[in-house]
């Protein structure tokens, strides 16, 4: 470990770190384009500059290791003159698309344009013209003029991947990023340079126009989209007279699982909110939520009904799924070839370890085929059609809880909201157990709701439930 001073407070640092990493954990944060922690340094921006006592000129803090006596200072009139300057020449032939740019309200050169002051432009001369709203390919387009060549796109897709897809075209003040001819992205994860990018110009092509981000509510969840569990951030909105919205899900960092990135199949699971909503039905006939209820819980009076669970839902929901003590088994997905060698995994389900840690047995269809009455909750879709064929082939009476339009056929069928709608707990495949949060309002109750409803007891929070009755089994199953 080494002894710094940072700004005058002297800090305790190890040995050989990246400075711009030590500032950061001790709440300096000084203006970088082309420095990211999970891309370690490059020196290509300059707009790191700090003073060093004892040398002659400012230094990158993205390049500059930690020794012991360093003294470091970020601002001063020496310092605040060399970042605008740099600044400057950033913004030389950047267009002023603030306006009508994705990125107004997150945008790391409007936030530096207003710390360092620089609020008058010098130049006389007209701006140099790039091509605007390219489409690379994987839902990204590319306003060159907006660029300011950091390059993180590029060392992502090269370096990260091994998938050099992007390049730097061109000489001097006509550099540009652009694709390889006839080659447009194709790289699974191409979509985390949208979030790479530092200005507006790599915006995504389903968001593009879409929101203004200051509109944007934002809660933690984890992507439902295979046994991973990436974690992300979930950017949403109500309008006025309109149904909330969900536009779009962001990689949320965390080392121990995703990183700072997802792959872009995880973000594109927000347009199933889209499709049509399951209703309340009995019989095929429309009826109200506490009618298919009473349906329901005439259904379950006969103790040889069997209740299928979806090896996706929270292990709250199974938990509470398997107290109503009936026969309660869990139904996943086969796997298929989804994965890859970095953060996808084969098996798409959320939660199948968890419903392995919980001790639940997985069923097939001969497994249950003598049972009076099945109870299909929140299996994955197709799953979910093959097992309502199956019942209907068997002539075994059955009902649905779903949160999208299925088959006809059931006893009932009550509506549930998506993953992206309820809170739980999900253990992934390296059995890390993760909490994902929700805030959309939405008009199903929650399946928690449900087990609660048909057990006619008073619904607890969340948490409480997890650790008075899951955590203990998870523990159990560890030990």
């Amino acid at each position: 470990m080494a002894q710094v001073s940072l700004d005058g407070k002297w800090v305790e640092a190890e040995l050989g770190r990246l400075l711009i990493d030590v500032l950061s954990e001790n709440g300096i944060q000084i203006p970088h384009f082309c420095y990211h922690p999970a891309l370690g340094k490059d020196g290509k921006c300059r707009m790191c500059m700090v003073e060093i006592e004892g040398k002659k000129r400012p230094q990158i803090a993205c390049d500059t290791p930690v020794s012991e006596g360093l003294i470091v200072r970020t601002n001063g009139a020496s310092i605040d003159a060399t970042k605008k300057s740099i600044l400057e020449l950033e913004l030389i032939n950047h267009p002023i698309d603030c306006p009508i740019c994705d990125q107004a309200g997150e945008c790391k050169l409007q936030d530096f344009y207003m710390e360092v002051g620089c609020h008058e432009s010098r130049l006389t001369t007209s701006k140099v013209h790039g091509k605007k709203h390219v489409d690379l390919g994987a839902n990204v387009v590319l306003d060159q003029e907006r660029c300011v060549l950091c390059t993180r796109c590029v060392r992502f897709l090269d370096k990260f991947r091994g998938n050099p897809q992007l390049g730097v075209f061109g000489r001097g003040d006509h550099s540009v990023i652009d694709c390889y001819p006839n080659a447009p992205l194709s790289d699974p994860y191409a979509m985390n340079v949208v979030e790479l990018c530092p200005v507006g110009a790599l915006t995504s092509k389903t968001f593009r126009f879409q929101k203004r981000v200051w509109f944007l509510r934002t809660y933690d969840a984890i992507c439902p989209g295979c046994s991973k569990g990436c974690n992300i951030f979930v950017d949403h909105h109500k309008a006025k007279y309109e149904s909330d919205k969900i536009y779009r899900v962001r990689p949320r960092p965390n080392d121990a699982v995703n990183g700072y990135f997802m792959c872009d199949a995880g973000r594109e699971l927000i347009s199933v909110m889209e499709a049509p909503r399951l209703e309340p039905m009995i019989r095929d006939k429309k009826s109200t939520q506490a009618e298919v209820i009473a349906a329901i819980q005439e259904s379950l009076k006969d103790k040889n009904s069997t209740i299928i669970l979806g090896a996706s839902l929270s292990l709250e929901e199974m938990w509470l799924g398997a107290s109503l003590g009936l026969h309660v088994k869990v139904a996943a997905s086969g796997e298929s070839g989804f994965g890859d060698d970095y953060l996808r995994q084969d098996d798409r389900e959320a939660n199948r370890a968890g419903a392995t840690a919980l001790g639940f047995e997985f069923a097939t269809f001969e497994d249950i085929k003598d049972s009076s009455f099945i109870v299909l909750i929140g299996l994955e879709k197709e799953l979910n059609k093959q097992w309502i064929k199956a019942c209907m082939s068997a002539n075994i009476p059955f009902g649905v809880i779903h949160p999208q339009t299925t088959l006809a056929g059931a006893s009932w069928t009550l509506p549930m909201p998506h993953h992206w709608e309820r809170a739980g707990h999900y253990m992934n495949h390296e059995k890390i157990v993760q909490f994902s949060n929700f805030e959309l309002d939405n008009e199903e109750f929650s399946l928690l709701e449900f087990f609660f409803r048909i057990k006619q007891s008073a619904p607890i929070d969340i948490q409480s439930l997890f650790d008075a009755h899951v955590a203990p089994l998870l523990a159990k199953e560890e030990a």
